[in-house]
């Protein structure tokens, strides 16, 4: 189970950077003319992917790729591989609930 946990956590570090990467490269893509950027259907994604983000963490529900992944772990800290350990410091930080909750309403206006 620690490798699918592990497959989930790499699922959910790709979406966080999709969403990350986007704030900087759509503004940039669109003053650029990068055309690939000005595709509506990206746009449409990336801001219905923020949009999730910032609802459940105003409605104080936890990400399911979260989740499942604890569950898959079984919620035993320390049980992750290699992958998990280092994929896991990039995407999980330490601030309040609330910090998260704020940047991410913030970002979903933007």
């Amino acid at each position: 189970m620690s490798a699918l946990a592990d497959l989930v956590l790499v699922v959910h570090f790709a979406i966080a950077g999709f969403i990350a990467a986007g704030f900087a490269l759509i503004p940039i893509g669109a003053a650029a003319g990068w055309r690939w950027m000005r595709k509506r259907r990206l746009r449409l994604v990336h801001a219905g992917a923020i949009v999730f983000v910032a609802a459940e963490s105003l409605a104080g529900i936890a990400c399911p790729l979260t989740v499942w992944e604890g569950w898959l772990r079984g919620e035993a800290p320390g049980d992750s591989g290699f992958i998990g350990r280092w994929v896991g410091r990039l995407l999980y930080w330490d601030f309040s609930a609330s910090a998260f909750a704020a940047l991410y309403v913030a970002l979903a206006l933007l």
